[in-house]
């Protein structure tokens, strides 16, 4: 029994041996890693902000020239001549081609109850005006003031006399008549009513006859911002006779007055647009007939009576010729013209001069 019980105590002791022997093989096994979770991904809403972004704010355009009849600003170039025309007036000349691109327009008493045009051309030159007509002195003493190139079409001996020994530049359509590229008669009219200036010729004709191409023009007087101290001025008649009957209606929306001849609209035939002014001058100025046929001598020096409509007003004013030029003025001091087109009415004494409002006010 001791043997058994010695020989069991020794089995034991082997069998814990065992266990220690692959407890200690199992301690240097590499321990297993375990893989740690990532936390999982929220999904947040995004607000996505949208920053307007400020345009740059355009930059005021600069301009290096002025048009000296207009006042508006230009990058062209503005030593150029000034074009002088004599434009027909009668009832069958009429609608007239160029007028609503002129610069400055004169409307002075020809012959009887009826009106002729000087109109001034300078920053914007129609491919054709007219229908031209003949000289008259006071038109080209008005077109001098200006070193303006004057441009008539026929004329009697004494007053081409007078034309030639003024020593202005000037253009006679007699002595390029329908020649194709200077002056054309158009199928359509009948003479003297049909005689037009192709202004594309200009430079080849003043080349020829050996004048400046070039000149500096003194400006006429322009303010930036003109507030005419002025009474109501809708409709504004200017009566010459009863035969001759012109008129200007404002227009609120463009600021500028709109002519009409006897009651029609002065509407130009090269392009259908109606002629508008951003300033209206009427000067009352002395005239006088000279001969049997009715022609004029009309006082350009002496100053006077004068009416300026601007911006829906009109302006009981005075004119006087400052170096040739007819210009507005008010107890003594110079007043502005509005920039832009301007047309001058010469009245003679019985002309009249009437303001309309609506409402009557």
């Amino acid at each position: 029994m001791r043997k058994l019980t010695s020989f069991g105590f020794l089995f034991v002791l082997l069998l814990l041996a065992a266990c220690s022997d692959e407890a200690g093989a199992s301690q240097e096994t590499e321990p297993e890693q375990t893989e740690t979770e990532e936390p999982a991904e929220t999904e947040q809403d995004t607000v996505e902000v949208e920053v307007e972004e400020k345009e740059p704010e355009p930059e005021e355009p600069t301009f290096e020239n002025v048009y000296p009849l207009t006042g508006e600003p230009t990058n062209d170039d503005v030593d150029h001549r000034v074009l002088s025309v004599m434009v027909n007036n009668h009832t069958k000349a009429r609608p007239q081609s160029g007028l609503s691109q002129a610069d400055v327009v004169y409307e002075v008493l020809a012959e009887g109850q009826i009106t002729r045009f000087l109109a001034l051309y300078h920053s914007d030159i129609p491919e054709k005006i007219g229908p031209v007509r003949s000289a008259r002195p006071y038109y080209f003493e008005l077109a001098g003031g200006y070193d303006a190139l004057y441009t008539y079409h026929g004329a009697s001996t004494a007053i081409n006399r007078q034309v030639a020994g003024s020593g202005i530049d000037y253009l006679d359509g007699a002595a390029y008549d329908n020649n194709g590229w200077l002056f054309e008669r158009d199928p359509n009219r009948y003479a003297p009513h049909d005689s037009y200036f192709l202004t594309d010729g200009t430079g080849q004709a003043v080349e020829q006859r050996g004048y400046e191409a070039a000149k500096e023009i003194p400006a006429l007087p322009f303010a930036e911002d003109v507030q005419p101290a002025g009474t109501a001025a809708d409709r504004v008649k200017v009566t010459y006779y009863n035969r001759e009957i012109v008129s200007y209606d404002y227009d609120e929306n463009s600021e500028q007055y709109l002519r009409s001849s006897d009651g029609e609209p002065t509407v130009d035939r090269a392009n259908d647009e109606r002629v508008a002014l951003d300033n209206v001058f009427i000067v009352r100025t002395g005239h006088s007939v000279i001969d049997n046929a009715g022609r004029r001598a009309v006082d350009l020096e002496s100053g006077g009576e004068a009416y300026l409509l601007q911006k829906g007003t009109i302006q009981e004013i005075q004119w006087k010729s400052v170096d040739g030029r007819i210009l507005p003025y008010k107890d003594g001091q110079p007043l502005s013209f509005v920039k832009g087109q301007t047309w001058v009415n010469m009245i003679q004494g019985s002309s009249t001069v009437e303001v309309m409002n609506e409402g009557g006010q």
